[in-house]
This record gives structure tokens, sequence and C-alpha cells, in this order.
């Protein structure tokens, strides 16, 4: 093969490595808001959540509370790709675990006075359990967690499990348990009056 020629494929193939490598990458949004058609001027309250607010008005709950700004509670985030959730954790308390099966999660926890802990999940493209626990039987926790999507969902594994009408026999013998266990830990999970 002629040196020319060997260049001439070099470089084509160079080139098109290039451009595949140019246009690798996130799709642009195509919108920069997607609004309801049944409201096609919105105004600024369209744009702004409130739901965080209450953070400063209530008294430390006494078991964990989370508020969330997902599209259900801020329709703005409609094709932004983005959600929040903001967790207070009383001392001693816990967030099940569980998953978000459309979304990774990353957690930026808060233990009074002054201490900062940047905890990501393990990520992939499928879904991994999840869980926080404030061990301090004295101090309050708050996290902050960031989800890559507008409707991250959120499973919780003890409540699918245990509340999903599955037969407890098959329970007991999948976890290698007893039917008044799986019975005892159901009734744990029973709404409280």
């Amino acid at each position: 093969m002629p040196m020319a020629v060997l260049k001439s494929f070099l470089l084509v193939i160079f080139s098109l490595a290039i451009t595949r490598t140019a246009t690798a990458g996130d799709p642009n949004i195509l919108t920069d808001f997607i609004v309801a058609t049944n409201d096609p001027n919105p105004d600024g309250s369209f744009f702004t959540y409130k739901g965080f607010r209450t953070l400063y008005r209530h008294k430390p709950p006494s078991t964990l509370k989370v508020l969330k700004a997902g599209l259900a509670e801020f329709p703005a985030l409609n094709g932004q790709s983005v959600s929040y959730a903001v967790l207070d954790y009383p001392a001693g308390s816990m967030n099940p675990p569980h998953t978000h099966p459309r979304s990774a999660e990353l957690l930026s926890l808060f233990v009074e006075p002054f201490k900062w802990v940047l905890w990501t999940p393990p990520t992939s493209s499928s879904p991994k359990p999840c869980k926080l626990y404030n061990a301090d039987p004295h101090k309050l926790a708050l996290a902050i967690s960031a989800f890559g999507s507008a409707n991250a969902g959120t499973v919780s594994l003890p409540n699918t499990l245990f509340a999903s009408g599955i037969d407890d026999n098959v329970l007991a013998i999948s976890f290698k348990t007893d039917v008044t266990t799986i019975q005892a830990l159901k009734a744990g999970l029973a709404p409280k009056p």
C-alpha cells in the first residue's frame, strides 16, 4: 500500500474518531421548561418552590421527616433531570433500606454541631439499596439528597417485602426464619393509629 494512501486512510479514521468523541455526551434539553398545556404563560410562582420553608418553622420531629422537591411537588422540574429531598433525622432515627429506581443519588449529611459528611451511595445502571441511621442518641441530623431525575422514585424494601401480600410461609422460607418472626416484622410495619 503506497504511503499516500495509508496517510489518507489514517486521516479519515482519525477524523471519524474525533467526530464520534465530540458527539458522545448527554443530549441537550430541548426546551428550557416544560409547562402544562392548560397554563401556557406561567407566572413567577410556577418557578418558586416553597416546600422547604417549613424546615425552620417547626420543632425537631420525633420521627424521620422527608420533604421532597420532585416533579410531583414542583412541576417546574419537568424536563430538568434534577430533584431534591431534605431529611430530618431525630436522634436514633433511621431511613429504612430503599432504592431510587430512576436515579442516582448524592447525599450530604449534616450532624450537629458543624460536622458535615458527604455520602454517595453506590450508583450503577441498576438501583442499589441505601439507608441512613442517626446513631447519636442526643443530636439531630439533617440530610440533603440530590437526584439526577425529576422523578427519582423511592421503593421501601421493608414495605415492598412485608406489606406486599406475599404469604408468610413463603417469606419465612425465603429469610430462613419462622412465621412468627415474619408476623412480628409485619406488625412493626403496620401504620400507627
